[in-house]
């Protein structure tokens, strides 16, 4: 069983980044990174989760302007995960896990 840094087990980590990124506090942004980590969490690497959890971290103001592309992505968040983020938040009609 791969552990993590914090001497849990690889799943418990993709649980508590679920559950993060599900309440980061600012709603269009929790709804769409919520959305994204239900479907993409499951099969995510540990790198790609290393990513995901580096924009958890970032103020949720900004992280949705480059969601909108009202700003320029900082080059350090600007990643193959961000991108498949982006296409959750450009979705036509999308399906939210409220």
């Amino acid at each position: 069983m791969t552990r993590d840094e914090n001497g849990g087990s690889f799943g418990a980590r993709r649980k508590r980044v679920l559950f993060r990124a599900q309440r980061r506090g600012f709603r269009e942004v929790d709804l769409i990174f919520g959305a994204f980590a239900a479907e993409e969490l499951g099969a995510m690497p540990e790198f790609e989760l290393d990513q995901f959890e580096a924009l958890l971290i970032a103020p949720d103001q900004e992280v949705y302007a480059w969601l909108r592309g009202a700003a320029p992505v900082p080059h350090e968040f600007d990643t193959p995960v961000f991108r498949r983020l982006q296409a959750v938040c450009n979705r036509k009609n999308p399906t939210w896990n409220a």
